[in-house]
């Protein structure tokens, strides 16, 4: 069920609870509410700010991100793997580093180099 806010609109005559907004709990199809349901004052629902958890990532990643993935569908390993360490380096993205890593192996370079490489960036 959604969250609805609502507000006095006599703040000099509000109760505690609704001279500050407030939120009430309703079904979607239920019509607001007129009045406080503590003192009676007249209330008018009030559009509020939505508050996201979802991240978008920049422009500038997912550019990346795509410039990354044109490289291996293209097979070049080494470009990709550049590309993806560089920037997990700047965003300190660990599942970027880890595309590196892998897109290194498939460029041929050895497990021992990759792990050394690895440690020393994470130091």
């Amino acid at each position: 069920m959604p969250i609805y806010e609502y507000e006095s609109m006599t703040p000099e005559k509000a109760c505690r609870e609704c001279v500050r907004r407030f939120e009430v709990v309703q079904g979607i199809h239920e019509p607001p509410l007129t009045d406080c349901p503590h003192c009676g004052q007249p209330v008018r629902k009030v559009i509020s700010w939505c508050h996201s958890a979802i991240m978008e990532p920049s422009q500038d990643h997912v550019r990346v991100n795509q410039k990354i993935a044109d490289y291996e569908k293209q097979g070049m390993w080494s470009h990709a793997a550049e590309l993806a360490d560089t920037h997990s380096e700047k965003t300190r993205d660990k599942s970027l580093k880890m595309r590196a890593i892998d897109n290194y192996e498939k460029a041929g370079y050895s497990a021992d180099t990759l792990a050394k490489h690895a440690e020393s960036n994470s130091n």
